[in-house]
């Protein structure tokens, strides 16, 4: 069996991203600072508007895992590509960072290459506009048991519980994984997805072996406005909970520890891929055997690297940022 220090399975998505002003969102009745889900049709008409485009793999846990083969651990992604140009250029973006994307690309099918339209305003908001195509098809034979079973820790991405199919890949993967004594562990993605499959999400909490998550996903999943009261019924469910809060400090708790990890305050040029960041920073520390404390800060720096510049990915080298911290 091949071992992974990480896997992650999530959607395989081509980010494209472009710098727009708020006049520019109003005029194309785009939603500013929330992810959406859009059409084909309403795809291209994005598309088409974006001038200066960049264009790399993400999706949220293909990034915390990009983010993790960058600082040199083992690492692996479940997904679905389509046989086309963009599906292609993600699984050998993904090798260029040390992680193997493990499914072949699919052959014949009616579905592109997935892509998330991200228009980043001048105060760093980014204003995520995304359309599934094929990776909404993820189902239970995509996971090879081989691959999730031999992870050592198994990130799972909340958006997969839109479809069936994806939620049984899911549950696959965390069963292989947990069977074979790895942690598995889940993004809550964003407040929308927690509200369209909260019970889901709080019978996951208890399964899981941690959950990551910020402030307004962690009050939406209990359904109150005071996140110590979300935390503490969040404490009673799942053995490791995470809560990032924006520039405020992170809060985690394993049981009835509590760590509070301080946050310098930055001014961002694009937010895109904090959260992202932020777990492939802690679950290193994690998956290096670091104490809670020492993986929130690693989190921390590898979120503030990320939001100092355009994309969803670190450009300077991480871990030696975390030298430089004395974390490493």
């Amino acid at each position: 069996m091949t071992k992974y220090q990480a896997v992650g399975i999530g959607n395989a998505v081509v980010d494209v991203i472009s710098q727009c002003d708020d006049a520019f969102l109003e005029r194309m009745g785009i939603e500013k600072g929330i992810m959406q889900l859009v059409d084909k049709d309403r795809g291209e008409t994005l598309y088409t508007g974006m001038e200066d485009r960049t264009q790399m793999a993400g999706g949220s846990v293909a990034n915390t895992i990009a983010g993790l083969g960058a600082l040199g651990i083992s690492t692996a992604f479940i997904g679905r590509v389509s046989d086309d140009a963009p599906g292609h250029d993600y699984i050998r973006e993904m090798g260029e960072v040390g992680t193997n994307f493990t499914n072949a690309p699919v052959n014949g099918g009616d579905l592109p290459t997935s892509r998330s339209m991200i228009f980043v305003t001048p105060d760093g908001e980014r204003s995520m506009n995304t359309y599934l195509g094929i990776s909404t098809e993820l189902g239970p034979e995509d996971v090879d048991d081989e691959v999730a079973g031999g992870a050592g820790i198994l990130f799972l991405e909340g958006y997969l519980y839109d479809k069936p199919h994806g939620k049984a890949a899911f549950q696959a993967a965390a069963r292989a994984c947990q069977t074979k004594g790895g942690k598995a562990g889940i993004s809550l993605s964003d407040p929308f997805c927690v509200e369209r499959h909260r019970a889901d999400f709080v019978a996951l909490a208890r399964e899981l072996d941690f959950v990551i998550g910020n402030e307004a996903e962690w009050m939406s999943l209990y359904e109150t406005s005071l996140l110590d009261t979300a935390l503490d019924r969040a404490s009673e469910e799942c053995r490791l909970i995470v809560c990032t809060r924006s520039g405020d400090e992170v809060v985690i708790r394993n049981g009835k520890e509590t760590v509070r990890i301080n946050v310098d305050e930055i001014s961002p040029v694009d937010t895109t891929g904090a959260g992202d960041q932020f777990a492939a920073g802690f679950l290193y520390g994690l998956a290096t055997g670091q104490s809670l404390d020492v993986s929130g800060r690693m989190g921390c720096i590898a979120a503030a690297e990320v939001i100092g510049h355009y994309g969803a990915r670190p450009e300077a080298d991480v871990y030696a940022l975390f030298q430089k911290a004395g974390l490493v």
